[in-house]
């Protein structure tokens, strides 16, 4: 086996794996669902997905914290996979876009325990050098698992059009297996020693001037990062059917998948930097082509492109918050990373679904195109001191 690529890394690639799979069942039929069967509105959908993001980063704050105060890890994942899991499955019995509000903010709370917790002892699990390696398989399995997702649920709808419920309740399954993976393999790893007496203020002060410069740009970014359900609404709204939609996004996350481990161990020895200036600039790009164009030609191979984008976003990001903290910190600054780009996830949702409504789709992507880009350039000007591509060359060396 590679080197980063440790027991608890594949133990929680493969719990994710599971858990995407039954949460990518839900999320491209879920606004079909709200609009076309609950009779919600593009607003509706926004606030759902803007309001859920929003209670899980005030979650992932606390949690954050508490598992580096307290020195533990898993039990944070057992109880917000679990969660996670009810609600999913719950939807099935949803009968209003304020049921499916609340249990997607349940569904959301589970995210809250559980993320920073993980992403800790990801990098508890590995050396510093090969951060970016098991970030990037990390997320290969999970954006395989949210390839499949959609496949699935495509399949369901194609043997029962308009059967949503369905999809809901299958969704159950991957969800359960993935409580027992993490139950049975997923073991405590050495960072977990010591628990903490500081209070959160203190804690928080400690993360460091980098890390707060960098959590400026990701949050900018975020408020350009409105939720999916926009884009299945634009690829519906320019005649893709909406049994296609799934196919489009198993495309998106298949390519996501496929380059999430080579961007990461590339990121090793190159640096974060040159992948998080590319995701931010192509994003600006992708979404410029939504507004000016509005083909199902066009669309689909956006959203296919989008996959480029993420795969050199997210494990990036996530690898460059354990390069700017001490391994005592690393929950609390991924509560506080997840905290400020879930919370600029809430006006993102609700202004991309107001304009979208009093404006257009086109108002939308434009804005958030331009918004894309100001981070682009933040980002590029603005050099965290005392961090730098050299050190992630060094380290990885």
């Amino acid at each position: 086996m590679r080197r980063g690529i440790t027991r608890n890394v594949v133990a929680l690639g493969v719990v994710s794996f599971l858990t995407d799979i039954s949460t990518e069942m839900i999320l491209p039929v879920l606004p079909l669902f709200v609009t076309g069967v609950l009779g919600g509105s593009a607003v509706s959908v926004g606030l759902i997905e803007g309001v859920a993001e929003s209670v899980s980063s005030l979650l992932r704050i606390v949690s954050g914290w508490l598992s580096d105060k307290i020195g533990a890890r898993k039990p944070f994942l057992f109880f917000g996979y679990g969660i996670s899991s009810v609600a999913k499955a719950a939807l099935a019995l949803a009968a209003s876009w304020p049921a499916v509000l609340g249990l997607r903010a349940a569904d959301r709370v589970g995210k809250g325990l559980r993320n920073p917790p993980r992403d800790a002892l990801i990098a508890d699990s590995v050396e510093p050098a090969y951060y970016g390696a098991a970030f990037g398989f990390h997320r290969a399995l999970d954006t395989l698992g949210a390839a499949l997702g959609p496949l699935a649920a495509f399949a369901i709808l194609a043997a029962a059009p308009g059967r949503y419920g369905r999809v809901f309740l299958w969704s159950a399954v991957p969800a359960a297996l993935s409580l027992v993976v993490l139950a049975v393999f997923v073991r405590s790893a050495a960072g977990e020693r010591k628990a903490s007496r500081q209070s959160p203020r203190a804690a928080f002060a400690q993360l460091g001037r980098p890390l707060r410069s960098f959590l400026v740009v990701a949050g900018l970014f975020s408020l350009a990062n409105s939720s999916v359900a926009f884009l299945i609404l634009r690829a519906q709204g320019v005649g893709i059917p909406a049994s296609r939609i799934p196919l489009i996004y198993f495309a998106y996350n298949l390519v996501y998948a496929l380059l999430s481990y080579p961007i990461g161990h590339w990121t090793d020895s190159r640096g974060r930097r040159p992948a998080l200036l590319a995701a931010y600039g192509s994003f600006a790009l992708l979404y410029g082509v939504l507004a000016a164009t509005a083909t199902p030609a066009w669309t689909i191979a956006v959203f296919v492109l989008l996959g480029v984008h993420s795969a050199l976003l997210e494990g990036s990001q996530r690898a460059y918050v354990a390069d700017l903290v001490p391994a005592e910190r690393r929950a609390s600054a991924y509560g506080l990373y997840y905290t400020v780009v879930g919370l600029a996830l809430l006006p993102a949702s609700a202004v991309a679904g107001w304009l979208w409504e009093r404006v257009g789709p086109r108002a939308t992507f434009g804005l958030e195109a331009a918004v894309a880009a100001a981070a682009a350039l933040w980002f590029a000007l603005a050099r965290p001191a005392g961090q730098g591509d050299e050190e992630f060359r060094a380290t990885a060396a």
